[in-house]
């Protein structure tokens, strides 16, 4: 019968509960009887003093093993100091590379410098190396521990070699084949290598060439070309061409969660992994966009006090704007939406800025016009005055059309200035199109405000 997945808040009390009690036995009876993830999930929901007495009672292999499955929104240098320093560089050796690298980022100088002192200088080196790769790069992401071979290698030779090496490395499914100067020339399979003839060589079994990232090439370009093309891992290769890494399928799975993450935090205008936030955290990472937005609203609230006269000559003018600025945000947000799903999509329709700016102006105007329709029939048989609900029908038209162009243009213009158009927050283009359509709407019950008036 298929095991169920467990419930972690009730096995995370029973986990704290047997470390409360320093039950080294039973914890380890208990918890090493779950699955390395479920393992991960327990871990994060323990208290300082309970994670320190998990430390005593594992090994750190199997500190490591769940250090590797850790989320990224849990990865902290902060657990490394709370061990012995010998402790915690043995739980880093132990650790796939890149994930090792992602923990020490946030690491100070002096603890690094302690911490590597009593790692094996190949793999202390390995370490500093990724740590100087710019953020959010495939060098940063990338694992060093993977097996490669020479063309002229039999593939009962690599057999023997990928048997070696299968504790080590953290993917065995490629094995990638290199010339005498360490560069890429091709990928074998695990599966060709299990199927062919003991003296077939490396070179007839290898696919060439191979399919590869630069070592500077953005993460999420790198992420995108491993769910186009279904890789389960992509090497990582030098200026020179030199095989120096890989990049996983999980890691790309990672970056996609971080960069879907980042993009809705930016259409938001809020940080949406503030959860293990307490409130004034939370508070200040907030108040920033509340703040300007609050200054661009009042440029608003400045805008409806101007033409205050006019709405003390009809205050029914009054009555509408809500509904009219309202409805310009909501058109502006899915405009933007749209926009910025289509800048992140490299094989969506990259229209000219001509093209663009057509279509859009195209799709205000049908939204534009229905909604405006609706509007005024409502408003001229709610109010009995077809003039009144012509202005409010008619400003509707024109803020949609407006609200649908600032929301598709803005992050297009962002982008082309190099700056991540998911930051054009659906909060902005709201309070944006708030003070555009205040200033139509006025604009035009100006020129009709007499027969509003007589009417």
């Amino acid at each position: 019968m298929a095991e169920t997945r467990i419930d972690i808040a009730q096995e995370s009390r029973l986990i704290a509960l047997l470390l409360d009690r320093q039950q080294a036995t039973k914890f380890r009876q208990q918890f090493l009887n779950f699955h390395v993830h479920e393992q991960a999930l327990i871990f994060v929901e323990l208290n300082l003093i309970q994670r320190q007495r998990l430390y005593r009672y594992l090994t750190s292999a199997k500190v490591a093993a769940i250090f590797n499955e850790l989320d990224s929104a849990d990865v902290t240098s902060a657990y490394f100091k709370e061990m012995a320093p010998k402790y915690a560089a043995a739980v880093i050796s132990a650790m796939y590379t890149d994930n090792a690298v992602d923990m020490l980022e946030t690491a100070a100088a002096a603890d690094l410098s302690t911490y590597l002192k009593y790692i094996a200088p190949k793999k202390a080196a390995t370490i500093r190396k990724l740590l100087h790769y710019q953020a959010k790069t495939a060098g940063a992401i990338m694992a060093t521990e993977f097996i490669k071979l020479t063309g002229d290698q039999t593939a009962a030779a690599a057999m023997q070699l990928v048997k070696l090496q299968a504790r080590q490395a953290e993917i065995i499914y490629y094995v990638y084949v290199v010339d005498q100067m360490d560069r890429l020339t091709g990928i074998v399979t695990l599966r060709d290598l299990l199927t062919a003839p003991g003296e077939s060589s490396v070179a007839q079994l290898m696919t060439s060439p191979a399919v590869s990232v630069k070592v500077d090439d953005n993460q999420e370009d790198v992420a995108r070309m491993i769910s186009d093309y279904n890789f389960v891992a992509l090497p990582v290769v030098d200026a020179a061409e030199k095989l120096i890494g890989v990049i996983t399928v999980d890691d790309a799975i990672d970056v996609i969660d971080e960069e879907s993450a980042e993009d809705y935090s930016g259409l938001a205008g809020v940080d949406i992994d503030e959860q293990k936030d307490n409130p004034w955290q939370a508070a200040f990472k907030r108040l920033p966009w509340l703040i300007t937005l609050l200054l661009l609203g009042m440029s608003t609230a400045s805008l409806v006090a101007h033409y205050d006269q006019m709405v003390s000559e009809a205050s029914i003018l009054a009555v509408f704007i809500s509904s009219i600025t309202g409805t310009a945000g909501n058109a502006g947000t899915q405009s933007l939406a749209v926009a910025v799903r289509r800048l992140a999509d490299p094989e969506a329709d990259r229209r000219s800025l001509g093209k663009i700016i057509l279509t859009e102006i195209l799709t205000g105007m049908m939204i534009g016009l229905i909604t405006g329709l609706a509007i005024m029939l409502i408003v001229g048989w709610w109010q009995q005055n077809i003039v009144l609900g012509f202005v409010i029908g008619l400003a509707m038209f024109c803020a949609i059309i407006v609200a649908n162009l600032a929301g598709s243009l803005i992050p297009l213009l962002m982008d082309k200035i190099g700056v991540d158009p998911a930051v054009a927050s659906g909060p902005f283009i709201s309070t944006l199109s708030d003070l555009t359509s205040v200033l139509i709407y006025f604009n035009i019950a100006k020129i009709f405000l007499q027969f509003i008036i007589s009417d």
